[in-house]
């Protein structure tokens, strides 16, 4: 008998193939994460991203291992207009703190991705050069529709990015509206892409998207375009002198940038190095960093409140009922509402 083919060796294969298919251990998973093993880091991603209860309390304790690894990043949020090349500049930047020795996590976020079914993978096929690179990791995270999930989910995954030692998180998002409020909420700096034209774009841009950026990037600017981003970048300059900061004692200025020459790229870099410095200097980062914090708290909680009061079984079903009657004027809201928590209360689980 072949020495392979020995009892004792097909048992111990067995084993093997069993032990790998297994998921690992939370210290299994801590210990490959702050080695910065990729295949860790995305199998624990992948665990905080479940709506599994399982996967959740699993993910929980994994993060409170990696809480005192975390925070030592920049968080940088990037949105733009349609058209604006978000994924075509982000390589350009990547690579560029690639080549200068920095490790980049791109998080990118789709809150549209729910009409499709799908993520947004294509991302990756989009930063073919990035998604190469050894000190880069791109991750696609769709929202399932709910962007509240996404809002838990991301954060996360940026914490566990950090405990790898990523030194800079990219977070895209793919979508417009309410995700530009959420990337606001959990970033250090937040930049909006632009094309030339301020005049246009302003047509279907909410001013609240703007007050919320500490730049703004008129992208593209190259070639026979180079000329019309200087003038769309005053024009910015402009509009922006006479909104509020996004950040206390930050001035939000427009600046150009190419992905196609690289020109720009790098100075984008140095003026988020110089907000951060400024920002640690005056207390600034810090006080967001805890602000940020709590409001996630709050958010959690809110979260958790009201998937258990949907997915209470008493609850769930009287509320039908309930509906009918205040849609057939037969009671208040009000009082529908209180007899809806009045069974909550009454029937804990």
């Amino acid at each position: 008998m072949a020495i392979d083919q020995h009892p004792e060796s097909i048992q111990k294969n067995i084993r093997f193939q069993k032990r790998r298919n297994l998921e690992p251990t939370i210290d299994e998973l801590y210990q490959g994460v702050i080695q910065g093993n990729r295949s860790y880091l995305a199998r624990a991603i992948t665990m905080a991203e479940s709506n599994s209860e399982q996967h959740f309390q699993k993910a929980q304790s994994l993060l409170q291992k990696l809480l005192p690894n975390t925070g030592k990043s920049i968080r940088i949020g990037i949105t733009g207009v349609p058209g604006a090349g978000k994924s075509t500049f982000i390589e350009a930047f990547g690579m560029h703190l690639c080549n200068q020795g920095f490790r980049v996590a791109v998080l990118a976020i789709d809150p549209s991705s729910s009409i499709s079914g799908g993520s947004i993978l294509g991302d990756k096929t989009r930063m073919e050069q990035l998604s190469k690179h050894p000190l880069a990791f791109i991750r696609p995270s769709p929202t399932a529709g709910k962007l509240g999930g996404v809002h838990r989910k991301t954060r996360e995954a940026m914490l566990i990015c950090e405990a790898a030692g990523y030194d800079v998180i990219l977070i895209e998002t793919v979508g417009v509206g309410q995700s530009e409020v959420l990337i606001r909420d959990m970033v250090d700096f937040f930049m909006l892409l632009v094309l030339t034209g301020a005049g246009d774009e302003l047509q279907g841009m909410k001013k609240g998207i703007m007050e919320l950026a500490d730049a703004v990037i008129v992208h593209k600017a190259d070639g026979a375009n180079k000329l019309k981003a200087e003038k769309t970048r005053q024009e910015y300059n402009r509009i922006l002198h006479f909104l509020q900061p996004a950040t206390k004692g930050w001035e939000t200025k427009a600046y150009t940038c190419s992905s196609l020459t690289n020109e720009g790229i790098g100075e984008l870099w140095q003026m988020i190095q110089s907000f951060e410095e400024a920002g640690k200097a005056s207390g600034v980062f810090e006080a967001r960093r805890k602000m940020q914090a709590r409001e996630w708290l709050y958010s959690i909680i809110a979260d958790q409140l009201h998937y258990q009061f949907y997915h209470h079984p008493q609850v769930k079903a009287e509320l039908p009922k309930l509906e009918n009657q205040v849609i057939a004027g037969e009671m208040t809201v009000a009082s529908a509402a209180n007899a809806l928590f009045r069974l909550f209360m009454e029937h804990k689980q």
